[in-house]
């Protein structure tokens, strides 16, 4: 059985890859979609989508095994306030993050399809650009509320 210091580890290094690999997709494509260049769309989004598969999916589940490890551990009840409030910000992120993923694919496909047709990326891209962006935005910010309720700890009365 891990140490809670191995755990508490493991947990906060799974919070840095969510937010560290957050910031870096959403920078990268919007500094991609900034240049209209299917080309260089489709390189950096192909790059995007194998990061989310390999760091973020991966500590989108380490988060929550080492989570109620360390509660366990620790001998919080998982019934208090800034447990089951990060808990429900976890689950909106993983319901806005899935679509985001999705997005990013097609987004993805649509840059490749206009490259090898040489034409001008299609209204669909721009529409899902949209989307990926009012999509992305509450959950990253839903990300750092996260990080603060495992940090501060505040005593939240739910009910």
């Amino acid at each position: 059985m891990l140490t809670y210091l191995a755990l508490k580890y493991l947990h906060v290094i799974g919070a840095c890859v969510l937010l560290g690999t957050g910031a870096g997709i959403a920078f990268f494509m919007l500094m991609a979609h900034r240049t209209q260049d299917a080309g260089v769309i489709a390189g950096v989004a192909r790059i995007v989508v194998i990061a989310d598969y390999l760091f973020t999916a991966t500590a989108v589940v380490l988060q929550p095994v080492t989570g109620l490890a360390l509660a366990w551990q620790a001998g919080y009840a998982l019934h208090q306030g800034w447990i089951v409030v990060s808990v429900l910000l976890y689950l909106a992120v993983g319901a806005l993050w899935v679509p985001v993923v999705w997005m990013q694919v097609r987004m993805r496909d649509l840059a490749a399809s206009a490259l090898r047709a040489g034409t001008p990326l299609p209204p669909q891209y721009h529409t899902l650009f949209r989307w990926w962006i009012a999509f992305g935005i509450p959950a990253f910010a839903a990300v750092l509320v996260i990080v603060w309720l495992m940090i501060a700890r505040p005593t939240l009365q739910l009910y």
